[in-house]
């Protein structure tokens, strides 16, 4: 399971409850993040490089891209250069579109996200006659991840990553919300104190976690020694998360 940073432990929590016994690396690269900001060259090439190494090195039998932003810019061609099955994450624009009862969706995610033409393309085949306002939040990525540390969050930075989506011309419209990042869902509680009750959120992990379960139906799992947490970069920052990361089940932690 790969991602830029801990976003995906919000997929990883949702694929322990179908496979409980499956082992499993979760893969965060710490030295690129934040993934939103860079252009999709460079996405792409730091995705496919990383993967592959990983891939050589840890002979996984199916790969997870836990991120929004390498999926809807990386996955295929990732795809086309390893031979095991790799499961992307995309914007959940289509459970949205049947949830929505105003027809109005709001969509958060990374300024790289927000703009490929991969949402554009989801939003023309399952939110036709719907509007959908797309706005990159890309701060929610930092207060996820302090969050999870353990540090209290400050309502009026949520409230102000969001406010230009609440603002749009059609926002006080809005009764769905896509989390089209990893790490947004680890503040739902967070954004639904800022958006009110009348507003739902929706994001794939689920669907990610079904999908992971399919391609590996009918394979033998045995877990003996615990998940593996690998990091690039500094691993001396993601260990004072050990606590946090243990309750995930990923009991040791390694420098990529």
């Amino acid at each position: 399971m790969f991602d830029s940073g801990v976003g995906g432990l919000t997929v990883l929590a949702e694929l322990r409850k179908l496979l409980p016994q499956a082992p499993l690396i979760y893969a965060a690269d710490l030295a690129g993040l934040p993934y939103g900001t860079k252009s999709e060259a460079e996405v792409a090439a730091r995705v496919c490089g990383l993967l592959g190494r990983m891939s050589e090195r840890y002979h996984p039998r199916a790969i997870c891209i836990a991120c929004n932003t390498a999926s809807t810019i990386a996955l295929g061609m990732v795809r086309e250069v390893l031979e095991v099955p790799v499961i992307g994450t995309v914007p959940a624009i289509k459970p949205a579109a049947a949830m929505t009862r105003t027809g109005v969706i709001g969509l958060f995610g990374t300024a790289a996200t927000v703009r490929q033409p991969y949402v554009d393309r989801l939003e023309a085949e399952f939110a036709e006659g719907k509007t959908l306002l797309r706005h990159a939040a890309p701060g929610l990525v930092a207060l996820a991840e302090a969050k999870l540390r353990g540090e209290a969050v400050d309502l009026a930075a949520v409230r102000a990553e969001v406010g230009g989506l609440l603002d749009a011309p059609g926002g006080e419209q809005i009764d769905t919300v896509v989390l089209a990042c990893t790490h947004f869902p680890l503040l739902e509680t967070e954004l639904a104190q800022v958006f009110g009750s009348q507003v739902r959120f929706i994001h794939g992990a689920e669907g990610i976690a079904r999908r992971i379960v399919a391609i590996t139906e009918g394979q033998p799992f045995d877990q003996q020694s615990g998940d593996l947490f690998i990091a690039t970069g500094e691993v001396a920052g993601i260990e004072r998360l050990s606590a946090q990361l243990a309750e995930y089940g990923l009991v040791r932690i390694e420098r990529f």
